[in-house]
């Protein structure tokens, strides 16, 4: 198993649950954390990091919800094989959308308003495919 180390700015306007959240992400998703590897138990981290554990628990819950976690009682915490369209431009999605995510998170926007910017700018913005267009 690899270490996992995260580190909180608790003077940063991003949750410290959302610090937690994203740097475990990037580090399955940078293939630092392998499909199997367990995490530290809640009230470990939460110690460690000095921080309460409900604001651990909710991290791993949004891992969980991502699908790149499962907790199981007894078991702990275990990395799942994270689900992206490929190695390559799955990284660079995922860390794209890990950076969008968390500006504007920082700016205090609300998960609806982010979606809503996207959905504007994909509305706004035309596909080309590789190798189309440009010049």
């Amino acid at each position: 198993m690899n270490r996992l180390t995260v580190h909180v700015d608790t003077t940063s306007a991003v949750p410290a649950y959302e610090q937690i959240r994203a740097q475990v992400a990037d580090l399955v998703l940078a293939g630092h954390l392998a499909e199997g590897d367990r995490l530290p138990p809640v009230r470990q981290l939460a110690a460690d990091l000095g921080l309460a554990i409900a604001t651990v628990a909710r991290a791993y819950r949004e891992l969980e919800s991502a699908g790149m976690v499962k907790s199981r009682r007894g078991a702990g915490t275990r990395i799942t094989h994270p689900a992206h369209p490929g190695p390559v431009i799955g990284n660079e999605l995922a860390r794209a959308a890990l950076d969008y995510v968390t500006t504007t998170r920082r700016m205090g926007a609300s998960d609806e308003q982010l979606l809503a910017a996207v959905r504007l700018t994909l509305a706004a913005t035309p596909y080309v495919a590789e190798g189309e267009g440009g010049g």
